[in-house]
């Protein structure tokens, strides 16, 4: 089953998630809560980079790694549709091996429930 995911769109989405509950971990800051109007078909997660991390080539070079790891989540363990995802990246996504991350990222996502 080929999943549609969908970012987050409005800036109160953004700030709602803020407040809701968080996991943390060396790589990344997830923020994820259920919000209003969503449509359960769908996956709605938003990954974002601060400005400190690096110019915009190694934002998006982070952000690529990020969607690349959340797709093969999907097809992998069952993420929950209710919930909303908010990632925010750290510093140590540039300088860390991938597989180091992905494994990270899949047992904090199994945590969303």
């Amino acid at each position: 089953m080929k999943s549609k995911i969908l970012a987050l769109s409005k800036n109160e989405e953004f700030k709602s998630l803020l407040k809701k509950k968080k996991i943390s971990n060396k790589y990344v800051t997830i923020f994820f809560g259920k919000l209003p109007h969503k449509d359960n078909k769908k996956l709605n997660i938003s990954f974002s980079v601060k400005k400190k991390i690096g110019n915009a080539v190694k934002r998006n070079k982070i952000k690529r790694r990020l969607r690349s790891i959340v797709n093969d989540a999907v097809k992998i363990i069952s993420i929950n549709f209710d919930f909303s995802i908010l990632v925010l990246a750290k510093e140590s996504m540039l300088n860390n091996e991938y597989k180091n991350m992905k494994e990270t990222l899949f047992q904090d996502l199994e945590k969303i429930k």
